[in-house]
């Protein structure tokens, strides 16, 4: 541990040392150092020191069958003692911190010091004030005491400044909370199952204390660390703790040690807690990696460079608490998941862009107004430059600077970010409504651009309620259950022992919640069928279990994804063994020598009479969409006792017993989520580890397949001898041939499914990159829910590694909430294009009036605190307006973006150019001709410290009316007529807007000075207003020309240039993943090529523009669309056909003739 070790630790250790007083026969550091033993070397220490297990829970006061009592107090002195089950959380950032990282913008850090300097020079009076020969600079300076108010401007941009930040850091503060809120919530969701008082009962993981007996089964992710005190058949995966990736065997006898943070990947079985918290390896790991101080936060930078390794193998650990799963999830973002997103890459790239121009802009503001005031004073004047009025000249140039500075700030989007933050954190919280959990902000936006969904079938298009409606048993096929006085005595007997024992102890079904409800069903479902075909049968399983309970079965092979079945031995009275089967029908009929016939003995069972079955029995069970298990079981004699490791030949010569059909029904409401994905033009693909004709059914009923259509359903054997050439390894272009079309892939394994996923992604087929989305329960899913680009893990039904794996958690394991998620990401994506048209429209419309302005009258006519607020409007309001709208189901009725689509359309650059055109067109007009239009005093040419002018008063309030109308323009970017639609659904939108209002009027009125703003009548207002409407009726205007006249807006692809690259880099980027410890070594390289690579993207950008190739490009982009869209149609090829007639039915349905795909 060393010095990392926080203080209070120690108190806590010296604390538990004095432990064997307060009742437990063993303190908490005897615990932790028990704990860092492995294999035989614990199991000596466990049995010499402590009377092995059952020595070690007496000392800790619990039972191994039992439990602990549950006692509040006991409990509390456990958690007192041992310590809790929690990390305890980093720090967050207060909100004084975030003030000052808000602070640390650039173009707020240079308004700050024009601000200052200006604030000085305002009360610096000059000797030279009085003397004419000063110019122009001193003139009107004095009127009506005016000189005094000079400081007025300088404080106003610090208030202004002082605003933004404070909004900012308020932003990245609930943003924070909100994140953590998330946090807490997924943690509450991680239950686990605990023994106490004799009762098996579903914890949450921050409940768990030292002493408790846990429950643990495949797929668990353990929550502390503990000694295994009865195990079947248990492997673990520790590859987070020790980096190696093989499965550790875990036996009571041989390696008992069981540490938080690993994974079962086989097997079940039951342990005591040892250690939780902060004591578990886990935890002495992240407190190593300093959940403690800022020093640490330091190391721990240096610990990531340098042991990139160790970072990556804390990757995968779950906690139960916030501050672990924070820093994970920061590790994460880090190393795992680029941490921009498509959405986000492409709008820095925009940022950058325009801030760049905006620069530029200011910086040629600056020179031409310096340049002009210089020449016009010493050279058309041939003033000479006199000591005396250096300070007034400065105070000219610092007005200069301020108004450049003020152009930068209009030009640079920094509602860019915010908007992103804003809408996605705003998604994110809906869609918590909408059963999704999001993990990964990101993946909320990505779901909108996804073009094919991988799904699996149990539990997420099914409703997972499993009950028998058919079985075979006794040589006849019963369509319903039938009365046990049908089957043979002894045939019910062995059928009932080999349901009830050949299942785990955990799968039960219970009395329903509520009367007359249905039971239910817990645990495993397809066992929990099985259950209840023994309650048909008006049997108890529960008393045959009482008979054997758990400790006393023989040997278990639990059910995995490579044996498809489960089998568990029991010894019987006379010494000799039984063996009792279960699995995939196909699979234990093939191993089956002899079958039960209708008097209950045993008859030859020979392959020929296995076809028959098959298609008699077992195909038509399928093609109702049901599955089949099959039960078998098989009689060793105990002299000499079998060979049990050797599994092929213990799971040969089974006798058959029955075969059941289970029911799965079809969720009500999937077949028309399915439909809706259909028309948003997103392919769903089911993925099932299940029978051929069972997954056909489903999907028919689902209405992933329609009859006469050409597809393909295959299962995994022919889905693998299409794929790998003769060498046995996958291959690109062989996979091209088969996921087009594929639409069921039947008994396929993890990796099938992760092969099938990385074969779409990485297919150059179509022009666009195919984004897809994965749902996954199991443990074997991580890979492929890693692989894709959003991860779905089921909620209920799914392990803790999947969940681990996943980017959003589907709390109802319900595939109508994957069809929600899409329709949120969509809305996201339209959201920030809104705010972007609505902001480009301000910035292009006010850095030229800014920038003209300067030019011609030497002054701009926003003044720098009316260009924060504009500013203030834009960026923070707008983007709440903006980004809050809820989403329509319209939003479902157009095809994806695609990865390299422009963020910008071009219909959205028709809006920004159109509405351009209008406000500049306005505003010139008043400035140049406005004194004559309302017969007031010109404002042009100002003297400095002159009054407010209501001049230009007017073409401020003018410009402000105008951006209020044109955001609800901006609630359209498809070009639809009615604007106004659904503007009540948003009372956000509504109650900003007339806020910004309200505010406006107060400004005006009474901003005096610091605004430079001088009172209104209502006559100008009335005109402000008027001009403003105008923007609502010029939309219409816009809307009316059609996109195909401006043909040049294709050409106005600058963006579209540079994002096209910026999809490139994405395309780069993605190919880059690799093994994860490989990866964070190579880092290094990565990041120089990248830095390469960026480099040559620009040079090819720039020599882009040199050579005005954006406009053919776009038209090259047009025809290779449209090219797609015949590929499409030559897709199906009359080879295929012919393949597909080949298979005939049970493979595929019918193929359509070639056209009609």
């Amino acid at each position: 541990m060393g010095d990392l070790t926080n203080s209070d630790f120690y108190t806590k250790n010296q604390r538990s040392d004095s432990n064997h007083a307060s009742g437990f026969g063993c303190s908490l550091m005897e615990l932790r150092s028990l704990m860092e033993l492995r294999g035989t070397e614990a199991v000596v220490k466990i049995q010499e020191d402590y009377g092995g297990v059952e020595g070690m829970c007496q000392r800790l006061n619990t039972s191994p069958t039992e439990g602990l009592t549950g006692d509040a107090t006991d409990l509390d002195k456990r958690k007192e003692v041992f310590g809790q089950n929690l990390i305890p959380p980093k720090k967050p950032k207060t909100f004084l911190q975030l003030v000052w990282e808000a602070l640390q913008d650039v173009t707020l850090i240079i308004l700050e010091i024009a601000a200052i300097i200006s604030l000085g020079l305002s009360f610096y009076q000059p000797p030279g004030e009085g003397s004419e020969s000063c110019g122009t600079a001193a003139a009107g300076a004095e009127d009506e005491g005016e000189a005094e108010a000079g400081w007025i401007e300088g404080a106003a941009i610090l208030l202004s400044v002082v605003c933004v930040v404070l909004v900012t850091a308020f932003n990245d503060w609930s943003k924070e909370k909100q994140f953590r809120g998330l946090q807490s919530r997924i943690e509450q969701e991680q239950k686990f199952q605990v023994v106490r008082g004799g009762q098996v009962i579903q914890l949450p993981v921050s409940d768990i204390v030292v002493g408790d007996i846990a429950q643990i089964k495949y797929g668990d992710l353990l929550p502390a660390d503990g000694v295994l005190i009865q195990g079947n058949d248990l492997k673990i995966d520790e590859s987070s703790l020790t980096g190696e990736s093989d499965h550790v065997r875990k036996a009571a006898d041989k390696d008992p040690m069981l540490l938080s943070g690993t994974h079962v990947m086989e097997g079940s079985g039951r342990m005591v807690v040892m250690a939780v918290g902060v004591n578990s390896q886990t935890g002495i790991i992240f407190t190593l990696l300093g959940a403690g101080g800022e020093e640490e936060e330091k190391k721990e930078k240096k610990v990531k460079k340098q042991d990139g390794a160790a970072a990556m193998e804390m990757q995968p650990l779950k906690s139960a608490e916030g501050g672990e799963t924070d820093e994970k999830e920061k590790k994460k973002a880090n190393v795992s998941k680029k941490e921009k997103s498509v959405l986000q890459g492409k709008l820095t790239k925009l940022a950058v862009q325009i801030g760049k121009a905006g620069l530029v802009m200011s910086a040629i503001t600056v020179i031409i107004l310096v340049l002009y005031f210089a020449i016009d004073n010493f050279v058309l004047q041939k003033r000479p430059w006199l000591p005396e009025c250096t300070p007034v000249y400065i105070q000219y140039f610092v007005k200069f600077f301020i108004i450049g500075v003020t152009v930068l700030v209009v030009a640079v989007p920094e509602g860019l970010p915010l908007a992103v933050t804003i809408s996605l954190a705003y998604s994110v919280k809906k869609m918590m409504k909408d059963n999704n959990l999001v993990r990964h902000l990101d993946a909320c936006e990505t779901m909108g651009n996804a073009t094919a969904i991988c799904s699996d079938k149990t539990g997420t298009l099914t409703t997972n309620r499993m009950t028998a409606v058919q079985c075979f048993v006794g040589d006849f096929h019963y369509k319903t259950i039938p009365e046990p006085s049908s089957i043979p005595a002894r045939t019910l007997e062995i059928l009932v022992n080999a349901i009830s024992l050949n299942s785990a102890y955990t799968t039960k079904i219970l009395p329903a919640d509520k009367e007359g409800g249905l039971p239910k069903q817990v645990g495993n479902k397809t066992e929990c069928g099985l259950l209840g075909l023994v309650l048909d049968l008006k049997r108890d399983y529960q008393t045959v279990r009482n008979q054997i309970p758990e400790e006393k079965l023989y040997k278990v092979y639990t059910f995995n994804s490579s044996r498809k079945s489960m089998s568990t031995v029991i010894k019987l009275p006379d010494g000799n063994f039984r063996m009792y089967s279960k699995g995939a029908s196909e699979i234990i009929l093939k191993k089956c020598a002899l079958i039960l016939n209708e008097v209950g003995e045993t008859r030859v069972f020979r392959p020929r009479d296995r076809d028959e079955m098959v298609k008699k029995i077992i195909e038509p069970m399928a093609c109702n969409g049901l599955r089949t298990i099959c039960v078998a079981y098989r009689d060793f004699s105990g002299d000499p006792e079998p060979n049990w490791e050797d599994e092929n030949n213990i799971l040969t010569d089974l006798t058959a017993i029955c075969v059941v059909g289970i029911e799965d029904p079809v969720r009500p409401e999937v077949p028309d989520a399915i439909l809706k994905c259909q028309r948003a033009g997103i392919t769903v693909r089911m993925v099932t580890g299940d029978n051929i004709n069972t997954a056909r059914a489903i999907a028919i009923k689902c209405g992933i397949i329609q009859p006469g259509e050409d597809f393909l359903c295959i299962d995994g054997k022919e889905f693998n001898r299409r794929i790998r050439n003769e060498k046995g390894e996958v291959e690109q272009e062989r996979i091209d041939k088969v996921w087009p079309k594929l639409r069921v892939l039947a008994r396929s394994s993890p990796t099938d499914k992760h092969t099938l996923v990385k074969g779409i992604i990485d297919s150059t087929l179509v022009e666009q990159r195919q984004v897809v989305a994965v749902t996954g329960d199991g443990t074997n899913d991580g890979p492929a829910l890693k692989k894709a680009d959003v991860g779905f893990a089921m909620g209920i039904a799914g392990t803790d590694v999947a969940k681990e794996a996943s980017d959003i958690i589907l709390t109802d394991d319900n595939f109508s909430s994957i069809v929600k998620a899409v329709m949120w990401g969509r809305n996201v994506y339209d959201s920030i294009s809104k705010f972007l048209q609505f902001q480009l429209t301000v910035n292009v419309v006010a850095v030229i009036v800014a920038f003209t302005g300067a030019c011609i009258t030497q002054d701009s006519p926003l003044k720098a605190v009316q260009m924060l607020w504009v500013n203030l409007i834009m960026d923070t309001f707008a983007s709440l307006a903006l980004a809050t709208e809820p989403p329509t189901e319209s939003l479902l009725m157009r095809k994806p973006y695609g990865r390299n689509k422009p963020l910008i359309s071009s219909t959205m650059t028709k809006n920004i150019l159109g509405h351009g055109v209008y406000q500049l067109t306005i505003i010139f007009t008043l400035l140049f001709a406005g004194e004559q239009i309302f017969d007031i005093d010109s404002g042009r040419h100002a003297p400095l410290h002159s009054p407010p002018s209501e001049h230009y008063t007017i073409i401020f309030n003018t410009f402000v009316m105008m951006q209020l109308f044109n955001e609800i323009n901006a609630r359209k970017i498809h070009g639809e007529r009615n604007v106004f639609e659904g503007i009540f659904r948003n009372p956000i939108f509504c109650s900003i807007v007339l806020g910004t209002f309200a505010i406006q009027i107060v400004i005006i009125q009474f901003g005096g000075k610091p605004f430079s703003c001088s009172p209104l009548d209502l006559e100008k207002w009335m005109w402000c207003v008027f001009l403003g409407l105008g923007e609502l009726v010029w939309g219409q205007v816009i809307s009316t020309i059609p996109n195909s006249k401006l043909r040049f807006l294709k050409g106005a692809g600058r963006l579209t240039q540079k994002h096209e690259m910026t999809a490139e880099e994405e395309m780069n980027e993605d190919q880059e993943e690799i093994d994860y410890t490989e990866r964070e070594l190579r880092r290094g390289q990565i990041l120089w090529f990248r830095g390469l690579n960026r480099i040559q993207t620009q040079i090819d950008v720039v020599n882009t523009f040199k050579s005005g190739t954006s406009f053919q490009g776009a038209l090259r982009r047009q025809s290779s669309t449209t090219s797609q869209n015949q590929d499409v149609t030559n897709v199906s090829s009359p080879s295929h056909m012919s393949l597909c007639n080949a298979l005939s039915s049970p493979t595929s349905t019918a193929a359509a003739p070639s056209g009609q795909c």
